[in-house]
């Protein structure tokens, strides 16, 4: 089933506070990203629709396998593409601004390409 990039945006947003605070609901989502509550709660519904998150019975919500998969998928492209573009000199808040969008959009062969020409220039 094809995702959206703002279903992307959400399931990576809901990683990185997974990873921060442990647990995760609707309004730290909402506070996160800077949406209203009304927008997080339909993006939260079409995301457990499709099996990407579940949400308990107290409104935390959690990754399935596959929304984890892609929300590491994201979040490495995103973390990858804007250390790449800070080492090119670009400031770093340009640098995230530019890898949030690039992320959504730079096919898998691509970024794997940049991801080897990254590694090459690192030292052993």
């Amino acid at each position: 089933m094809a995702i959206y990039e703002s279903g992307e945006m959400y399931l990576e947003t809901i990683h990185v506070l997974e990873k921060k605070t442990g647990k995760v609901r609707s309004i730290d989502i909402s506070e996160h990203m800077g949406y209203s509550k009304p927008s997080v709660s339909r993006a939260v519904g079409l995301l457990k629709k499709d099996d990407y998150i579940q949400v308990d019975k107290d409104g935390y919500i959690t990754l399935t396998d596959a929304g984890r998969a892609l929300a590491e998928k994201i979040y490495e492209r995103h973390t990858v593409l804007s250390q790449m573009l800070i080492r090119l000199g670009v400031s770093e808040e340009t640098a995230m601004e530019d890898a949030c969008r690039l992320e959504h959009a730079i096919s898998d062969e691509s970024f794997e390409a940049i991801k080897r020409h990254i590694e090459a220039g690192q030292p052993k």
